[in-house]
């Protein structure tokens, strides 16, 4: 069995190793021991370590002594909240419990102690008026008040209300500008200085390029021949942009036994059901091109590569044989349109037109305050939302021009929901528990503030498909120009700032498919921003094939709905992986190539706890754009 974890591990491009090989052996031995222990398969643990791997960002590709205690710490949490999942009652007691449970057995010791050390020599004069308990008050000070503390039926204390260093920065981009940036008040706390860049009263515009499909629109309806279509079409215009941009010469069938160097387009695939591998790769090509047959890649003479399942391609190369393609040169950016623009006709503008002050977006400087969030946005211990009145009332104090909230809202991976213990429909519990809540935030702040609310296909609620319509949301008439729905994937504009966004966890589940060469001798690379720049290099957002298990992919809504027809200025990729906020390029080493900021503000809750937000100002362009990542 240990050999089957050292081969699992190197099909996944990690190696096992230390000083020795007394440390690669005992390395093995520690992991064969976590599988035992576990009842996991080597397949199992290496996934384990991936995710381990890409939340800590280590370096390098060796799996050193190190990092096995981590490593350990992370799969007996994994084993914890299965348990916590699987066993309705079953409650994992820590100190924040003791402190619930019984608060009055420590301040009866404390009083008692008091009483029992309190000797008449010891005895000190009292000021009249004061209270024989004023002594004890330091002691329990450190507890949280009342009047803080969320409670329920009995007088229950959830742990998020109890837990402590709130808002704290986690992670700060452009540090150095933060001083630069204009402040509303010039004896503002540090805390405060980031998102009061712009005055309250400066409305932002707000523009939806493409939000597809509609509300009620027809899905569950898509034939083999529309995912024939989809993905005929993929390759046939990636080979046309190809042929267009002059770098290569023009698309040739590489399934055809040739010793001349030819360029091909086509798409990666697996040649069976299991993940992909160096020796698995197949090229799938066009049916114009080679009548949609596959042959078999060879990448031995490539030094670096980065490949997935559903990537479309550029190699050039020879087939000697006619039955393997051997790979000289791998282009995995497919060129951007030269006539590639938004077209103005499908552009809506949401602006009201009460509000004069947006009735011309182009006059608006390109400077922009936001919160961004995605869900769950309650615990997993109860359906209170805490966290969501939390950012909402920290907003509040903020005053960001545009509050971006993406779902899930009412999570179905919740225990509650998944068991159906509520008493509520799911509709009345997003409408009363969040949507009420978001209208008192917009009514308290008045005109100066939009909230953009975009579904996830975890929410219970909605329609479970991928590409996802916008929620209907029916508001009252005096609201419907501050809080608007966009579909899952959308691109919309703000004050000539361009965003993509898509909620469905791409970043992970490409992450789970890919294989990757480095540069010999080279420095590791940046493993999140590479995934994230496949997006757009492939300008889809969702470029897997076959589609990850539990994604509604309907083909038939999808050829318009995934494009990313040019490179936005804020790519919005909500993820289980660690949060993060880059600055990326499409280009290797290139300056000329556009950048663009690529964030995950990660999950508002995670667990029975508080998780993680992003505020953002971004001025003009990314070397002056402030962001931070903030635990809530």
């Amino acid at each position: 069995m240990e050999a089957e974890i050292r081969a699992e591990f190197e099909s996944s491009g990690f190696s096992i190793g230390g000083a020795g090989p007394e440390d690669a052996a005992q390395i093995l031995s520690t992991l064969l021991t976590y599988c035992i222990n576990y009842k996991m398969s080597p397949a199992d643990l290496v996934s384990n370590w991936e995710v381990y791997y890409l939340n800590r960002q280590l370096d390098g590709l060796k799996l050193e002594r190190s990092y096995l205690d981590g490593f350990l710490s992370h799969l007996q949490n994994e084993v914890k909240e299965r348990l916590i999942e699987e066993e309705a009652n079953l409650h994992v007691y820590s100190s924040n419990d003791v402190d619930m449970l019984v608060p009055h057995i420590r301040f009866t010791y404390v009083h008692d102690e008091a009483a029992f050390l309190d000797t008449p020599g010891s005895k000190q004069e009292k000021p009249p008026g004061e209270s024989s308990n004023t002594e004890l008050t330091p002691l329990t000070s450190d507890r949280p008040s009342s009047s803080r503390m969320a409670k329920t039926n009995g007088e229950r204390i959830t742990p998020f209300a109890t837990r402590v260093n709130k808002f704290t920065q986690q992670y700060v981009l452009n540090s150095d500008n933060a001083a630069s940036m204009p402040s509303k008040h010039e004896a503002e706390t540090t805390e405060d200085e980031l998102i009061r860049r712009i005055q309250p009263s400066q409305r932002c515009s707000l523009e939806v390029q493409r939000s597809q499909p509609e509300p009620g629109c027809r899905f569950m309806y898509d034939r083999m021949e529309d995912r024939f279509n989809y993905l005929e079409d993929r390759i046939r215009k990636s080979a046309t942009l190809f042929s267009a941009s002059g770098l290569c010469g023009e698309p040739a069938d590489a399934t055809l036994a040739s010793e001349e160097k030819i360029f091909a387009v086509g798409m990666v695939t697996c040649d069976g059901e299991g993940r992909l591998n160096e020796k698995s790769i197949l090229l799938q090509g066009s049916v114009e091109h080679s009548r949609g047959e596959r042959v078999r890649l060879d990448l031995k003479d490539l030094d670096h590569f980065s490949l997935f399942p559903g990537q479309v391609v550029g190699i050039e190369g020879r087939n000697p044989s006619g039955h393997c393609f051997v790979a000289s040169k791998l282009i995995d950016s497919i060129p951007v349109s030269v006539d590639a623009q938004l077209p103005s006709a499908k552009k809506q503008a949401v602006d009201n037109g009460s509000h004069p002050q947006n009735s011309d977006a182009g006059t608006l400087p390109r400077a922009l305050s936001l919160v961004i969030a995605a869900g769950p946005y309650t615990t997993t211990d109860n359906l209170l939302f805490e966290p969501l009145q939390e950012l909402l009332s920290y907003a509040c104090r903020k005053q960001p021009q545009l509050l971006i909230l993406m779902g899930p809202f009412i999570d179905s991976d919740h225990p509650d929901i998944k068991k159906g213990t509520v008493d509520q429909s799911f509709h009345d519990i997003f409408y009363s528990e969040v949507l009420t809540k978001i209208q008192d935030f917009t009514q308290y702040l008045g005109n100066t503030v939009r909230v953009i609310l975009i579904p996830s296909v975890r929410d219970a609620h909605h329609d479970f498909v991928f590409p996802q319509p916008a929620f209907d949301l029916n508001l009252p008439e005096d609201i419907t120009h501050q809080i608007s729905s966009l579909a899952n994937p959308s691109l919309f504009s703000s004050n000539q700032i361009h965003f993509g966004c898509c909620t469905v966890d791409i970043l992970k589940q490409i992450s789970g498919e890919e294989i990757s060469r480095k540069l010999p001798g080279g420095k590791p690379g940046d493993r999140i921003g590479r995934l994230a720049t496949h997006i757009l290099k492939q300008q889809s957002y969702y470029p897997l094939y076959p589609p990850a298990g539990g994604v509604p992919l309907d083909f038939s809504l999808a050829k318009e709905a995934l494009e990313i027809s040019s490179t936005p200025d804020v790519l919005l990729l909500p993820s289980d992986l660690a949060p993060f906020v880059k600055v990326l390029s499409l280009g290797e080493g290139n300056d000329d190539q556009k950048q663009f900021i690529c964030l995950n503000p990660g999950r508002l809750a995670k667990g029975i706890g508080g998780g993680t937000f992003v505020e953002l100002y971004y001025h003009e362009d990314t070397s002056r754009t402030n962001a931070s990542i903030i635990r809530i």
